[in-house]
């Protein structure tokens, strides 16, 4: 928005007021839903309420009205919406297929928190609450954030819904989006040392082949995450319509977790339900709980990450997660660079390379170099280096010296990853720069670093660098992105 330079350019952030967990993503008539944890009522959190956008592209969003709103006696939590398209529920009619809700209510008399039910008929822009609410209660203050989909093969509905204190997601099948009954329990297991949040269950094929399909269950952890505070990690295995049994992790980190995605800020990364086109595409709150409530944005406080598909391939006969930007509403010319040599050292590129948003794709050999790759959002002092250590064999963001750091003492850090590449492998980036975010893909996505970072707005160029030797840059791309 004009007047705004913190605003991001492609990434979702609400008009003011505070944001976190996307919630009940779906697609319905040629519109991709995004509901959100929002306080209509200020910038830090409470209050809490269904906030809603709508895009086309995944790109470009309209916020719209408060689509649950808060009461004296509940806080609206995280949860799901589904299309009833064969109106199991009994909420819609001929040819108005119910767009229903299942949320988490949070009683504020009791700290109870249960299950309930919501629906729409006039595509989401206005919503009635069950009068059975809660429909799902055990007398639990932690059992929340129900992720709800269709099970074809059994033809129910299945929920995954966390017992956070626990550390277990619990399963439950229903016939109508109303009665529920328990059908398993997972966990614990991965990363335990924070409360688990947001689970989501779903299949994925492997390698793109439908006739070979494994599921995934994705959690997150609001302490433990691989680069300190929030995180999310994920299971492959096998779902039969009752339990969910996950495979081993060779090669997962010393708590036996996988994670999503390196960087500090992706949190409660859930999937949109009906996609057109077939793709698991998938939505995280681009923030971190450590320090979200501090972040220096005004007038609003919380941002999406991209899209994101997700895909299962195979790599060295194991399973690996591979993640996919979504960007079909980014149409800009493109600036490229020719082959070069990158000596010892920084270089800057050319003044037309500079902006603030932009999407850069690299392949770059380290060559004899310890390090290499780019550094971004380069102004006076400031800059954020993304690089790949050739020792270590590991990618990494370092934010030290990005822009505003002081906000919060755990903010300046530097993130990493393993990125093991194969003998005679170029480094593969695409990275994702915007006002105050950076998306790094390493390796077709098999890697990925999120991370704030929050430069002045002058801080908008390029440079490439290698440290300990030569590296060698074969080819970098660079579509600028500007406000529509």
């Amino acid at each position: 928005m004009s007047g705004e330079p913190m605003r991001p350019t492609f990434h979702f952030t609400p008009a003011r007021n505070w944001m976190n967990d996307p919630n009940g993503l779906v697609w319905y008539d040629g519109e991709y839903h995004l509901f959100f944890q929002y306080n209509p009522l200020g910038s830090a959190w409470g209050n809490m309420s269904w906030g809603h956008a709508v895009s086309r592209d995944l790109t470009t969003w309209e916020e719209l009205p408060v689509a649950l709103e808060h009461t004296p006696t509940e806080a609206v939590f995280s949860g799901s919406v589904v299309v009833d398209r064969a109106n199991t529920s009994g909420l819609g009619s001929d040819g108005t297929p119910a767009m229903v809700a299942v949320y988490t209510s949070h009683d504020l008399i009791t700290g109870h928190q249960g299950q309930s039910v919501a629906w729409s008929t006039d595509k989401g822009r206005t919503w009635t609450r069950h009068p059975k609410n809660p429909v799902l209660e055990i007398g639990s203050t932690d059992f929340r954030d129900p992720k709800v989909s269709w099970y074809a093969e059994g033809g129910y509905w299945v929920m995954a819904v966390a017992l956070s204190t626990e550390r277990v997601v619990r399963l439950y099948r229903s016939d109508d989006l109303v009665a529920w009954t328990h059908l398993s329990d997972f966990g614990p297991a991965g990363s335990v040392e924070g409360i688990w949040e947001c689970p989501d269950l779903f299949p994925l094929a492997v390698d793109g082949d439908p006739t070979h399909t494994r599921w995934m269950l994705v959690v997150s952890v609001q302490v433990g995450g691989p680069a300190g505070g929030s995180g999310t990690q994920y299971f492959v295995g096998d779902f039969d319509g009752t339990t969910f049994t996950a495979d081993p992790v060779p090669g997962a980190d010393p708590g036996g977790a996988s994670w999503v995605d390196f960087g500090a800020d992706y949190y409660a990364a859930v999937s949109f339900n009906d996609e057109p086109h077939g793709r698991r595409l998938v939505l995280a709150w681009m923030s971190n709980w450590d320090y979200g409530r501090e972040v220096p944005t005004r007038p609003y406080r919380g941002a999406m990450s991209a899209a994101r598909s997700y895909e299962l391939r195979t790599r060295r006969d194991q399973l690996v997660l591979a993640q996919a930007p979504v960007v079909e509403g980014l149409a800009a010319q493109a600036q490229r660079n020719t082959s070069t040599e990158v000596v010892d050292g920084v270089h800057a590129l050319p003044d037309s390379w500079r902006g603030s948003s932009a999407v850069l794709t690299v392949e770059l050999d380290p060559g004899t170099a310890s390090r290499c790759g780019l550094h971004v959002r380069v102004g006076d002092g400031e800059r954020t280096v993304v690089g790949y250590d050739t020792a270590e064999r590991t990618l990494y963001v370092d934010r030290t010296l990005s822009g505003d750091t002081g906000f919060h003492p755990d903010f300046r850090a530097v993130h990493s990853a393993p990125l093991d590449l194969d003998e005679g492998d170029r480094l593969a980036l695409e990275i994702h720069i915007d006002t105050t975010s950076v998306e790094v893909y390493a390796d077709g996505g098999r890697v990925v670093i999120t991370d704030l970072v929050f430069p002045s707005p002058t801080s908008d160029r390029i440079a490439v660098f290698a440290e300990g030797g030569a590296a060698h840059l074969h080819s970098l791309t660079r579509t600028p992105v500007t406000r529509g």
